[in-house]
């Protein structure tokens, strides 16, 4: 994922909102990332699933033109 800078933005704003503190994760988002916590996979894998809804909702709306 370090190639893929758009989806490692959305993963890491969704790391930091979901996770917000110390209270919810004990490491920042490098760190997570670095050791592959299930936090940080938790945010991948919801920053592929959004990327894969923006993508069909952007299909749709040009075949709407």
């Amino acid at each position: 994922m370090l190639h893929d800078n758009q989806l490692r933005a959305a993963a890491r704003a969704i790391y930091e909102t979901v996770y917000p503190g110390e209270e919810w994760t004990p490491v920042n988002f490098e760190e997570a990332e670095r050791y592959g916590t299930i936090h940080y996979r938790n945010a991948v894998a919801a920053a592929q699933n959004a990327r894969t809804q923006l993508r069909n909702d952007a299909a749709g709306q040009m075949v709407l033109i």
